[in-house]
């Protein structure tokens, strides 16, 4: 996996890729290159067996300000409607290849978490924040529609409609207590702890069994628009492939052994 980015930070050691915006002078915005660059970046790791989980990280006291009123949002003003579809469409599949990737991600959020950085955490998989965390779904306060990169699809889902609504209707932040307390953010650490839990996080997934993890990742996602038996077959069908891996095997014969599994991936 590629981490010689030009738009983001990003390294990969043991098995963990870890990112971050890197315009920490205006508390890390995107831009139309950075946006796309992660969109690819994310799309190329759904082919990528070295990297079993992600840690999106903040970068000097802030998660992301949302897009750049400079270089996106003055730019928007000026363009057509194929023009601004193009461009809606690249940001929701930024949010389209990080549920596809296959892997884990975990968003660990600091300071300002506003716009399209507040759909960034939204859209990864567990989320750890410091208490001075304030996430925005802001699109209404500048005059857009709160239904921005699936937003009104994955929103409700992860803190309930009422909850939901109230945040993209007014704009407001949401404080790190707020999001604990309504399941939007698994834990809530001190500043200096916050990157420790999160790759304490994504050490205990990348040392668990991926491709297992991997079928999790994708029965939480296509289950949203399935019946109740169409997801329960569908989970038959994924555990029983899963019953096929050698991780499965290494687990009977270890708790046989009263042994700790070692997992491999496959």
């Amino acid at each position: 996996m590629r981490s010689d980015v030009e738009h983001f930070k990003c390294e990969i050691k043991d098995g963990i890729a870890t990112l971050a915006l890197d315009r920490p002078e205006r508390k890390n915005p995107l831009t139309f290159e950075s946006y796309a660059e992660l969109r690819d970046w994310f799309r190329d790791l759904h082919y990528d067996d070295d990297v079993k989980a992600v840690v999106f990280l903040p970068n000097g006291g802030n998660f992301s300000s949302g897009g750049d009123v400079h270089d996106i949002i003055g730019p928007l003003t000026k363009m057509t409607m194929k023009e601004l579809l193009a461009f809606t469409r690249m940001t929701g599949d930024l949010v389209k290849a990080m549920i596809g990737c296959g892997k884990p991600i975990i968003a660990a959020v600091d300071g300002i978490c506003a716009g399209a950085g507040a759909i960034i955490a939204m859209a990864s998989d567990l989320r750890v924040a410091t208490p001075e965390a304030k996430t925005a779904f802001l699109f209404n306060r500048v005059g857009l529609a709160g239904c921005d990169m699936g937003a009104c699809a994955i929103l409700p889902r992860i803190i309930g409609q009422g909850r939901a609504a109230e945040l993209l209707y007014l704009g407001r932040a949401m404080s790190a207590q707020e999001g604990h307390a309504w399941g939007f953010f698994n834990s809530v650490v001190p500043a200096d702890e916050l990157e420790a839990t999160a790759q304490k996080l994504a050490a205990k997934i990348a040392d668990g069994p991926n491709f297992a993890n991997m079928m999790t990742k994708t029965m939480l996602a296509q289950e949203w628009s399935m019946s109740l038996e169409q997801a329960i077959e569908a989970e038959a069908q994924a555990q029983a492939i899963c019953m096929q891996g050698k991780d499965f095997h290494r687990a009977y014969h270890a708790f046989v052994a009263k042994e700790k599994p070692v997992f491999e991936g496959d």
